[in-house]
């Protein structure tokens, strides 16, 4: 499979559409954080997301993921439809970034998106923020084409380069 950089740039309104659409596509996510000897660890969570495309989670702060981010923050986020067939159109997001405690409104971010939330005592909340987001969106961006992203402050997006994956002859 080679991969081509393309010269196609995305404007900054589409990347944020795509993004937000993309985000509420689904409840779950896959949560990669990295351990203290440098190995990688994945967790599934719910999550939700804020405007400025903060993802907010719950989780207890003994879990493995969690004690990981006491010591390295670097976390990479996955969303996407579990649900998707082989050989039809896909999409899913990267996201990418440092996580740390939720903030004040983190709870009022994560309520509404799960109706039957109820307070935990044992857990809390969690936030990455992000730096940089990779779209893939074969509908609207074109097959196995993926766009990344920077992300600024209050959750703006630039277009940094687009990859299209072709197969190798």
């Amino acid at each position: 499979m080679a991969i081509r950089r393309s010269q196609r740039r995305v404007s900054q309104a589409r990347i944020g559409a795509l993004a937000r659409e993309l985000l509420e596509a689904s409840t779950l996510c896959a949560i990669s954080t990295v351990g203290p000897r440098g190995r990688a660890y994945v967790n599934t969570a719910y999550f939700a997301w804020a405007p400025d495309l903060r993802i907010i989670w719950l989780s207890d702060p003994g879990a493995r993921h969690s004690r990981n981010l006491r010591t390295n923050p670097s976390v990479a986020i996955a969303v996407y439809d579990s649900g998707q067939t082989w050989g039809k159109p896909d999409r899913g997001i990267q996201v990418f970034g440092d996580a740390r405690a939720g903030g004040p409104d983190a709870e009022e971010i994560y309520a509404p998106r799960f109706r039957a939330y109820e307070p935990q005592k044992a857990y809390r909340f969690y936030e990455l923020v992000p730096t940089r987001v990779k779209l893939f969106d074969e509908r609207a961006l074109g097959a196995a084409t993926f766009v990344t992203a920077k992300v600024a402050r209050g959750g703006k997006l630039a277009w940094e380069r687009t990859d299209a994956y072709r197969a190798g002859r």
